[in-house]
């Protein structure tokens, strides 16, 4: 439905922009939380970093992403906007975005027809043309690629968030096929060791509260991958009384969730209640055969890939929560059609995902404003640097002092009183 700002423009696609007013309420209580962004502003009063930069995104469209949208526009940058994800969207929040005249095509419950149409919008527009691409799961880089690569001739770089997006970004690398350089922030340090592991750990148990009422205590609870997210997810569920399991193909990865006291197992035995993170087909059929009448099946990985979503019988029971019935009536309880399910059913932590909105703002900086020659056509990790910037700036927030080494033990050690304090390959 074509609708019309207040100022007479009208391009934007939302579900309805009376909403705006009770949107912007949502982004300035976001603002107080997200302290580094707007520092990142108020830096940036006199020059502009990102003037002339023309930003095409794909993420999430919530109230903590539109903070960093509107950094975006502050640091001197024109963006157009889609949603990576088609249950994300804060309806209210894309309208105090299109109010303001952000270019914004995104809301809550698109059809996959939708979606790829809400990226054609942001792309497919005459006398305009992105020169810096930032991508959550790397559909708008795909969509560039399969419908408009001649784009590619002014894009100067990717910025690409989610694990998904990275394993694309590395198989157009491997093919010769990547024509601009790209920074990984999935594996950057800040992104790591705070929004995956403390967003998670948080957000798990209010989005399966919010959509199954479930206690957790004495649940039977497997937990797919013990990466950073799994980390979060098990520590949440065992601190609330659950029996946790944990299925691990990397050995490494296996000791660690042994020795913080999981039990490691297969998956084909574990039958109650089952949490999934990150890959292909993770969770299915033969899987879903041997679990119990009432089993909760959720994800918490990047897109809808990791459960593989069997063709039987659905019924729907209300937002974001559907049975899916054998021929023998057992049901098993899926949440969010297997998407991500914090923010498909729920919120996440405002301050931790302030650290990743920062980070993402400073990649685009980065690659912006790097000379030529200094980034080659391959994927690249946040220069260390950047990544301890944005961990200071956050650490204001909780008046907290940090050691300065003197010169002496700078030198011992051989590194600058200033940092960086860890080598390139630390994660």
């Amino acid at each position: 439905m074509q609708q019309i700002n207040s100022k007479g423009n009208m391009d934007f696609c939302i579900k309805n922009i009376k909403l705006a007013d009770f949107g912007r309420r949502e982004i300035e209580l976001a603002e107080d939380e997200m302290t580094a962004l707007m520092a990142l502003r108020k830096a940036a009063q006199g020059e502009k970093p990102l003037a002339a930069a023309k930003i095409v995104g794909c993420t999430h469209v919530t109230a903590q992403t539109a903070v960093l949208f509107e950094t975006l526009k502050v640091l001197g940058a024109q963006c157009r906007w889609a949603a990576c994800n088609i249950y994300s969207t804060q309806d209210e929040v894309a309208a105090a975005l299109a109010e303001q005249d952000f270019p914004v095509f995104a809301w809550k419950g698109e059809s996959e027809d939708d979606f790829w149409w809400c990226i054609d919008r942001c792309v497919n527009v005459e006398g305009w043309e992105p020169n810096m691409i930032l991508d959550d799961g790397g559909d708008m880089t795909h969509w560039i690629y399969k419908k408009y690569p001649h784009l590619f001739k002014k894009v100067k770089g990717i910025v690409e968030e989610s694990i998904t997006g990275i394993h694309r970004l590395h198989q157009l690398s491997k093919a010769g096929k990547l024509c601009v350089p790209a920074i990984n922030v999935n594996d950057s340090v800040t992104k790591q060791k705070f929004d995956n592991l403390y967003c998670c750990r948080e957000s798990i148990l209010d989005s399966l509260k919010k959509t199954t009422d479930i206690m957790f205590g004495g649940k039977q609870v497997a937990i797919c991958g013990y990466g950073e997210v799994g980390k979060g997810c098990s520590a949440a569920l065992k601190a609330m009384g659950s029996v946790v399991y944990v299925t691990e193909i990397d050995p490494i990865c296996a000791l660690q969730a042994c020795m913080d006291g999981f039990r490691l197992a297969k998956l084909v035995f574990i039958v109650l209640f089952s949490c999934t993170v990150c890959n292909k087909n993770v969770v299915v059929r033969e899987h879903m055969d041997l679990m119990k009448n009432g089993c909760v099946v959720c994800n918490m990985g990047r897109s809808n890939t990791e459960i593989d979503v069997v063709k039987l019988v659905w019924q729907h029971v209300r937002a974001q929560v559907d049975h899916i019935i054998w021929p023998d009536g057992k049901r098993i309880v899926l949440l969010a059609e297997g998407r991500v399910l914090n923010l498909s059913s729920s919120t996440v932590p405002i301050y931790v995902l302030s650290i990743t909105a920062t980070t993402q703002a400073l990649a685009l900086i980065e690659l912006f404003n790097a000379p030529e020659g200094r980034y080659k056509q391959d994927v690249y990790l946040l220069p260390k640097k950047l990544d301890e910037y944005v961990a200071s700036l956050h650490l204001q927030t909780f008046d907290a002092h940090l050691t300065e080494l003197t010169d002496e033990q700078a030198k011992y050690m051989g590194l600058s009183k200033y940092g960086p304090f860890k080598p390139s390959y630390y994660r």
